[in-house]
């Protein structure tokens, strides 16, 4: 008997086991780093490196070799990892030299450094667990956070010393804090020089953040565990830059703003972005190492907010900035102060920037994010010409291309030098083995990008169905895309007997900035009209495919706050209502996320976008599954949702998941979860 699809999920961290990630290309374009696992249910990462001219690949690191396979994280990086999604085990993140000749990663809290031209690995001893190493641009040191304290190792003779010392238990040095992780995409709070001789360090004091206390309520004799939230309104973490010479020396880098957005630290100096508490304004500057004066390179304001986009700041080697910004309806590239990309092409994020090129991925067509190339004042399209999902790194002349399609199961990485496709790196990741029956269509008077999935086996127009929405429906993720693999969940709940419909309103990326600040103020009305338009425009697309009279919602986190809105302020619409992990008050919810859209709580948006004043118009069936370890998401939101509906009388579902995260890794609760759902959804639907 074959393996079910929900086993198979769980079992693969959702298909992503087996496929390499993390690439890392050497100058000369003759050596692909990356990371993988050995099989599609593997969930130890090793380290391995591709030989371009001659196709192979060598294995670097495997963990169960180096530690045996068993993991002893530290604190830190089990919140690391929280904050990145990560699902696997093993070398999950490494760093190289300029050369990309040695290598350093961590596992279980140990340091090993791997030299990339005999193949050799070695522990190094450290002053403690080991968080986020990285090796100096020339080789030379690597760095590593333990105890809040920043360490630089000789690698030559081994010796550690300890770089910045915390003042007290509230203090780290060089980690990012939960905010930059968890809102802003930045994962590191070190960088170092190009020579190596120097370091921006980030210090950052939580003290000022209010204690939260995530207790696990089926092991009533361990201790909560103590957490440090900023919730919206509360303060938050209070972050300094320095710059740490290895000689000792220390200079502090002012700034003003509340938010440490970015920092780097090319050939040309140091810069860092910043931005304002109310996200109204965000500032790049340049930074005099020697002194830590600042000057001001760029300013930009939004009436609504700023965006934070990935890989930026830059430059090329004359010096011109790279930048993206918002202008004239478009998410765009800058080069200096000048636009090089259309306002129809929103860029998403930059990937690399070599020399005078510049890599990133944008889209013309909200479902498609294509692989573009910037130089000498052009812009030209690297990625096939086949709609689809692209992504890729580039240096030496070599270009790693990841593609997505609706037409190819899984994902393909392929290597191509000067152009010429030399080889592929290849995928163990396990295949779903669904046959997907998706349309992508435009539907609603917003011509909303819409996907409609029926069951493997239904002849359009034989049987009305019971239908299922499946949204995100928030800001900084989309659902609807041209990628098989966008699917497979969806996929397999039209299997059980639904038509599936997803759909990105208003807030979602994809379809530039006036689409995106339509939620200002308002995280409800915009997000739930949208989810009506699509649905009643998907039905007008497929009028004998869609039961209307038969309709549930489902999501997680925003999508599962989405789902709970449905029920409470559509029943007319919607007939049932699953809700993962759900924001219910966004109070509750960080600042830097909520701050962006609904201000400060103080200034009268937060009612409207909150469940609880809708408590007792609930009339239809609800299930709330919440992790009670969650600490993004924390499980108040759903308790006190419920609260509400049992003070109102009106009857609901909770399913607590003890031990269980925002990510729900486990793999026995994410096989069940899907499970659990369909049967909800059939008996709440008929």
């Amino acid at each position: 008997m074959s393996e079910s699809f929900p086993r198979l999920h769980a079992r693969t961290r959702r298909f992503t086991l087996g496929a390499p990630r993390g690439f890392t290309i050497a100058p000369g374009g003759d050596r692909v780093v990356f990371l993988r696992s050995k099989g599609g249910s593997d969930p130890v990462t090793c380290l391995w490196e591709y030989d371009v001219a001659g196709g192979r690949e060598r294995l670097i690191a495997d963990p169960r070799a180096l530690t045996g396979g068993e993991e002893d994280l530290p604190p830190e990086e089990r919140a690391r990892r929280e904050r990145s999604r990560e699902q696997a085990g093993g070398v999950v993140g490494y760093s190289t030299d300029a050369a990309v000749t040695t290598a350093a990663f961590a596992l279980s809290g140990s340091l090993y450094v791997a030299d990339l031209r005999t193949g050799g690995v070695r522990r190094l001893k450290t002053a403690g667990p080991v968080i986020d190493p990285r090796v100096s641009p020339d080789g030379g040191y690597v760095g590593y956070v333990t105890g809040g304290a920043l360490h630089i190792q000789d690698l030559e003779d081994e010796v550690d010393h300890v770089l910045a010392r915390p003042e007290s238990p509230e203090v780290t040095y060089g980690l990012a804090e939960f905010i930059a992780a968890e809102e802003m995409s930045r994962m590191r709070g070190y960088w170092w020089s190009p020579s190596g001789d120097a370091l921006l360090v980030e210090r950052a004091d939580v003290s000022p953040i209010e204690r939260w206390h995530i207790a696990d309520p089926a092991n009533p004799s361990r201790p909560a565990a103590e957490q440090r939230y900023p919730s919206a309104g509360t303060p938050n973490a209070k972050v300094e830059l320095f710059v740490l010479s290895l000689d000792g020396s220390r200079v502090a880098v002012p700034f003003t703003d509340e938010y440490l957005v970015n920092a780097v630290w090319d050939a040309h100096g140091p810069m860092i972005v910043t931005m304002s508490r109310d996200q109204r304004s965000k500032r790049l500057f340049a930074v005099d190492p020697a002194t830590g004066a600042t000057t001001l390179l760029r300013e930009d304001t939004d009436p609504a907010w700023v965006e934070v986009y990935t890989g930026v700041p830059g430059r090329l080697t004359d010096g011109s900035v790279v930048w993206v910004a918002a202008a004239e309806g478009g998410h765009r590239l800058f080069v200096g102060d000048r636009p090089v990309t259309p306002a129809t092409l929103q860029v998403r994020e930059v990937l690399d920037i070599e020399g005078d090129t510049v890599l990133f991925r944008a889209s013309g067509e909200p479902t498609e994010i294509a692989l573009w190339a910037y130089k000498d004042g052009r812009i030209t399209l690297v990625s096939p010409a086949e709609s689809g999902v692209y992504s890729g790194h580039t240096a030496g002349g070599t270009l790693v291309l990841t593609t997505q399609t609706m037409t190819h199961e899984g994902a393909m990485t392929i290597v191509l030098h000067h152009g010429r496709q030399c080889g592929h790196i290849a995928s163990y990741a396990e295949r779903p083995g669904l046959d997907l029956r998706v349309s992508l269509i435009r539907a609603g008077e917003r011509d909303l990008s819409t996907a409609v999935i029926f069951p493997s086996g239904h002849e359009p127009g034989s049987a009305r169905l019971p239908v299922l929405m499946d949204p995100y429906g928030g800001p900084h993720a989309q659902r609807v895309l041209a990628a098989s693999g966008a699917y497979l969940t969806s996929q397999w709940f039209a299997d059980q007997g639904f038509a599936v419909v997803v759909a990105d309103g208003r807030g979602t990326p994809g379809r530039g900035p006036d689409f995106e600040r339509a939620v200002l103020n308002d995280l409800a009305t915009p997000p739930l009209e949208d989810q009506v338009d699509a649905l009643h425009g998907a039905a007008a697309r497929f009028p004998d495919d869609l039961d209307l009279s038969r309709v549930g919602i489902r999501g997680w986190s925003f999508g599962g706050f989405l789902a709970a809105l449905a029920v409470l302020r559509r029943p007319d619409v919607f007939h049932a209502a699953v809700a993962g992990a759900p924001v219910t008050d966004w109070r509750l919810y960080d600042t830097c996320y909520t701050e962006r859209y609904l201000g400060r709580p103080d200034e009268g948006h937060y009612e409207a976008s909150s469940l609880f004043a809708d408590a007792e118009k609930l009339e239809r069936p609800l299930l709330l599954i919440h992790g009670l370890a969650d600490d993004n998401v924390v499980a108040a939101h759903t308790l006190r949702l419920s609260s509400a509906l049992l003070a109102a009388g009106r009857p609901h579902t909770v399913l607590p998941l003890s031990g269980v995260t925002h990510m729900t890794p486990q793999e026995v609760v994410a096989e069940n979860l899907l499970l659990l759902q369909v049967d909800f959804l059939k008996k709440a639907l008929g």
